[in-house]
């Protein structure tokens, strides 16, 4: 069942195109969105277990600008990397070949949501060139210190459980549904109840949209063992942080101790929502956004 997108009348009038580019020895498939003359490209990094998909209501609310909008290499439609792990250092390579590979051309906005977050900050260390980068909900601090850290030892339980399985065990462990549908209801905040059957419908349909088991389980470790903290520091570039001040991820006092480690942050925090924010307010986060880029166009 496909629950229709509250999004889908201002998506629909955005031009997009689909590509592929071999990346790595891989190809990757990304999503071009938006004017290609553009003097803006945004180049929108998505999180774990997710896919190019999670960041379309956010997309919907930026017309006028250029977005490239990849699968992460083992997810959604892109392929596995054959010749580095599927964690920080391996995606922040992928990363920095993927924007070379499109050479988009005038400010370049480098854009990351949750583990997207932290694989963006090490790209942008490992020298990524960017003008602008965007962190929505940003992993602040370890995913074990958060405040629900309870539920994400329990993750760290089910996803050791998938790997101790046999093969095709773990991998129907990764992708049953029950599980699936309960960490959706376990990060979505809203109270309007069409609103949160397209979250859950979301999930059922993309969040298992994976090439195999090897590649979540190294995402996953990933995702649990690193933060943007290790590398706000060397981040030159103006960052702005779009945090939820009730993600169950990273605490929002995180968040403003994130900001103070960064040469030159913003922080916005938005009530009222926790770790979905491209789902639950993607215009709130989007005029955040163009706010920020209005500020730092050139004169």
């Amino acid at each position: 069942m496909i629950v229709p997108s509250p999004y889908d009348a201002q998506l629909a009038r955005i031009p997009v195109s689909v590509h592929t580019v071999p990346v790595l020895g891989t190809d990757t498939r990304y999503w071009e969105y938006g004017d290609p003359a553009a003097t803006t490209t945004i180049v929108m990094v998505h999180g774990f277990r997710g896919d190019h998909h999670g960041l379309e209501p956010v997309v919907a609310q930026l017309a006028g600008y250029r977005i490239l909008s990849p699968d992460l290499p083992g997810f959604g439609e892109s392929a596995a990397l054959t010749t580095l792990g599927h964690d920080v250092p391996g995606y922040s390579e992928w990363l920095r070949s993927f924007v070379s590979a499109v050479a988009p051309t005038g400010r370049t906005v480098i854009l990351g949501h949750s583990f997207g977050s932290i694989i963006v900050a090490a790209a942008v260390v490992g020298g990524l060139p960017a003008d602008v980068v965007v962190l929505v909900n940003p992993i602040a601090a370890p995913a074990l210190s958060g405040p629900r850290g309870i539920l994400t030892r329990f993750a760290v339980f089910y996803y050791w459980s998938a790997a101790a399985l046999p093969e095709r065990l773990g991998f129907a462990l990764l992708r049953n549904r029950v599980i699936v549908r309960v960490m959706s209801i376990a990060m979505a905040k809203t109270r309007d109840p069409a609103l949160r059957r397209w979250i859950h419908n979301q999930h059922d349909r993309y969040f298992s949209a994976f090439s195999d088991r090897r590649v979540v389980l190294e995402a996953f470790r990933a995702s649990v063992g690193s933060d943007v903290s290790e590398f706000a520091a060397r981040i030159p570039q103006r960052t702005l942080l779009i945090a939820a001040d009730k993600d169950d991820i990273t605490p929002v006092e995180a968040q403003y101790r994130l900001r103070a480690l960064f040469p030159d942050a913003r922080l916005y925090v938005i009530p009222n929502v926790g770790h979905l924010i491209h789902y639950e307010v993607p215009a709130e986060a989007a005029e955040q956004l163009r706010r920020f880029l209005d500020e730092a166009a050139p004169a």
